[in-house]
């Protein structure tokens, strides 16, 4: 923070900056915060009547905005259905900040950033204040058994993240489908390792990945935090009890992510008063093309609303996940 408030000095000042914000890797995801940290920074500017003296843009690996590593989603509203990217592109727009999509940073320079974009192209990006997310990766853990030999290949995917109850044969992208994704979160070789949230090696890309002619891949990976984590986690919690209590090896509580549905609300400052916050509700997070053919999801459960209520919503989810992360009474009867 004491950074982007030196930059807000220097504008009050008469400097006209430039900010960067967004994906720091072709590969990374969770767009969202990195959504939601740019609107908040433009809406800290614009509060200050500022935005003359700022030019804010945002840079992405989403082949589209509002794509969050998800394939992007359609809404109906108004009786038209709509594009998510539409409803991304409406916010910026509001806000002042320029994008760049398609494109995957390769380094990063004092005050300046390399990228390539998709046609192959180098480009430059100048800045004053700069916020990228990195890529989604583990840790680098390496496994042997008692004996010495090394089995990290059975308890991790090359990305570094677990194995699980999914299907990882590596079929085409265009042959995936929801079954693929894994319901327990069990590791298929050690029956007492589970992974829940981002830990779990997702099976495959759920936005198309795409390659620049450079062999850059340049695509979102598919998102696990916020909402999904918080389901994944329980019904991990609540099967390991089962096994313990009952010696049960079948499982009856899942979660596949083809199979559940997210919500999230992205503000653009936190006045109750004033400011802007996006609702948006998927469901499926994983496109389910088989049950809904024509959208891949749901539109009565797929839906994105712009506005004040978003700032009273999430006022209201912070001091009900605190009450319920502190077992207060009646906590369980808290969705995740």
């Amino acid at each position: 923070m004491g950074a982007l408030q030196n930059c807000l000095l220097r504008m009050e000042k008469g400097d006209k900056l430039r900010f960067l914000i967004g994906t720091g890797h072709p590969t990374a995801t969770c767009q969202g915060a990195a959504f939601e940290y740019a609107l908040n920074v433009a809406y800290e500017i614009k509060s200050r009547g500022l935005l003359h003296m700022a030019e804010i843009t945002w840079i992405s690996n989403e082949y589209e905005l509002d794509d969050f590593g998800m394939g992007g989603a359609f809404i109906k509203r108004g009786g038209y259905v709509t594009p998510t990217k539409v409803f991304s592109e409406s916010i910026f727009a509001e806000y002042g900040i320029r994008w760049i999509k398609r494109a995957g940073v390769s380094k990063i320079e004092e005050g300046v950033a390399h990228y390539e974009t998709l046609d192959g192209q180098m480009h430059t990006q100048p800045f004053d204040f700069a916020m990228l997310i990195p890529a989604f990766a583990g840790v680098g853990l390496k496994a042997f058994d008692k004996v010495g030999e090394d089995i990290t290949a059975k308890l991790f995917a090359p990305s570094g993240f677990m194995k699980v109850d999914a299907d990882y044969s590596g079929k085409a992208f265009e042959d995936w489908s929801v079954d693929d994704w894994p319901s327990v979160y069990q590791n298929p070789a050690f029956a007492n390792i589970f992974a829940t949230g981002i830990a779990f090696a997702p099976p495959h890309q759920i936005s198309k990945p795409i390659k620049s002619p450079n062999g850059t891949l340049i695509t979102p990976a598919p998102p696990r935090t916020g909402m999904p984590s918080g389901v994944i986690g329980k019904i991990v919690a609540l099967n390991i009890v089962d096994q313990i209590i009952t010696g049960r090896t079948v499982f009856k509580h899942k979660a596949s992510m083809g199979k559940m549905g997210a919500a999230c609300v992205v503000s653009a400052g936190f006045n109750l008063l004033k400011g802007n916050a996006a609702t948006m509700t998927v469901f499926p997070i994983v496109p389910d093309w088989q049950k809904f053919p024509e959208w891949g999801r749901d539109l009565n459960y797929t839906m994105g609303e712009a506005g004040l209520a978003g700032h009273w919503i999430k006022l209201f989810l912070h001091y009900m996940f605190i009450h319920k992360a502190k077992g207060y009474p009646f906590w369980w009867l808290l969705p995740e």
